[in-house]
């Protein structure tokens, strides 16, 4: 194959009627630009990174307060007249 056919000249420049993949060679407005920056950027590892931690300490976080709740109801076993046994929430004589 020559440079001709795989899309590159001499110099390994696009030839002119080649055009960029993607959204970055389409025609588009500033204002869709700007509603939508991640379509034209390249991909930032740190960045992404990052976010992962991070969303993945919020939900962490959240499943942590989830599970203490769930443990903070103040249940305690009773037994009815019958002798079968059931978690009951405490109450007070106000309630």
């Amino acid at each position: 194959m020559s440079d001709k056919e795989v899309g590159g000249g001499k110099d390994g420049a696009p030839e002119k009627g080649f055009r960029t993949p993607g959204l970055r060679g389409a025609q588009t407005s500033t204002l869709f630009r700007a509603f939508n920056p991640e379509l034209f950027m390249k991909p930032n590892k740190p960045v992404m990174a990052f976010g992962l931690v991070t969303i993945t300490l919020c939900v962490g976080y959240l499943g942590y307060m989830h599970a203490t709740k769930e443990n903070d109801l103040q249940l305690y076993e009773a037994i009815d007249s019958e002798g079968e046994s059931y978690m009951r929430r405490k109450t007070s004589k106000w309630d």
